[in-house]
């Protein structure tokens, strides 16, 4: 979750939506991120909006103490259930990310997993993840989440490789991400992630190679390996405009995408959108397709953000300010924004065609269609879905997804 917000107007006191966002809730999914924004240690890398105690200190009180965090949380469920009113819909997935979750308690995590259920249902085959540092777990941990009703977890991994962690400022002991998922697996978690980070600079062919040979011998059901992005503003980017560390060129970035492509499609796992893989269907994340398919999601947190029927808003930053509104019966939200059906119609195309199944035709405007008709030429594009009615990228499409899409959009 980056840390900057937009701008937007106001979100009324009570969080009440207008009437054309509720319409026709019940025939659309709705999903939960839960946000838990503390971390051990800033990561060099990391925009998103977190917080560690040294961070906190003196600056939100008891309030934002992780002691009670849960609390906090559980209080913006129970609003969202009165915004949402009487909507029938049950929970399909419920998403809690950070910072590090499991830096609260599990009975925490398996709390605020309560509320929603109490609040709103979970639908009987729903998906409940949790992020994970592969530190701040073991099996006992693992087991009270599984027992509390998470079925699916990610881990942290980044790399194998010590000097790699460590230009990224993260501190793992050797092996212990490919032993946690031999712990969720005990535990009884049937799918379970490792996130990977490729272009760190230092990183060489050979130590990506080893981190996903790592990866798979631990043996998940699904991996997402994203392209190391450099946030202004963040420990990372300071070191290399002081040229302490080297920055990692785009062909470089290319060149171990498809060594991921190579290797994770060798093992059995299919590409479902351009930075993640899975070994079957049901491993895919779900909720992250409701993301990319503009569902519905409340999210609950410092800095989260929600959709609902077109309306997008984001609550405060700060978790003392975040507190003090639930406290004083405010709804935390920081600003809003409704979206045009052109808005809506662009977003579809920016997220549906990093998706394997592609975007449909019919949502290109004639400019559009001028460009995917250029890059079926070029290679870009996938013959047989095109003549389905979809524009659906090729391996060489993905590594230059960004440009067809503007493209598209065009």
């Amino acid at each position: 979750m980056p840390s900057a917000l937009p701008d937007g107007e106001p979100v009324p006191d009570d969080g009440a939506l207008p009437a054309s966002a509720l319409a026709g809730a019940a025939d659309r999914p709705l999903g939960f991120y839960l946000h838990v924004p503390y971390c051990a240690t800033r990561c060099g890398y990391c925009d998103f909006n977190t917080y560690t105690a040294t961070e906190l200190r003196g600056t939100g009180g008891v309030l934002a103490s992780r002691d009670n965090y849960a609390d906090t949380l559980v209080d913006e469920i129970r609003l969202a259930r009165k915004v949402l009113g009487d909507d029938p819909r049950e929970v399909r997935t419920v998403f809690v990310g950070g910072g590090t979750p499991t830096l609260l308690g599990a009975g925490d995590l398996v709390r605020m997993l309560g509320a929603i259920r109490d609040e709103f249902g979970l639908a009987a085959d729903a998906e409940v993840t949790t992020e994970a540092n592969p530190e701040s777990v073991d099996p006992a941990y693992l087991a009270v989440l599984r027992q509390g009703g998470f079925n699916r977890v990610s881990f942290g991994m980044q790399s194998a490789k010590q000097h790699v962690l460590k230009v990224l400022d993260r501190t793992h002991t050797p092996g212990r991400p490919q032993a946690c998922v031999a712990e969720a697996r005990a535990a009884g978690f049937e799918h379970v992630n490792l996130d990977l980070i490729y272009g760190t600079p230092g990183e060489s062919d050979d130590d990506w190679r080893a981190s996903l040979e790592a990866a798979l011998g631990a043996g998940p059901d699904h991996v997402s390996a994203y392209a190391l992005i450099v946030e202004e503003g963040t420990q990372l980017a300071r070191r290399i405009r002081r040229g302490e560390v080297p920055m990692t060129d785009d062909d470089v970035h290319a060149d171990r995408y498809l060594i991921a492509e190579e290797m994770l499609s060798g093992a059995g796992f299919d590409w479902y959108e351009v930075s993640n893989w899975a070994t079957s269907d049901a491993g895919r994340c779900l909720h992250n397709e409701l993301y990319w398919r503009g569902a519905d999601w409340w999210g609950a947190g410092p800095g989260a953000h929600s959709h609902v029927g077109g309306v997008r808003w984001w609550n405060v930053k700060h978790p003392g300010a975040y507190a003090a509104a639930l406290a004083a019966g405010r709804s935390p939200g920081a600003g809003r924004e409704l979206l045009s059906e052109e808005d809506r119609r662009v977003e579809r195309i920016l997220l549906e065609l990093r998706l394997r199944e592609g975007v449909p035709l019919g949502l290109l405007r004639a400019e559009g269609l001028a460009a995917s008709r250029r890059a079926l030429t070029q290679g870009l594009l996938q013959a047989a879905p095109y003549e389905e009615g979809r524009a659906a990228l090729t391996l060489r499409g993905r590594l230059l997804a960004d440009a067809v899409v503007r493209d598209l959009v065009d």
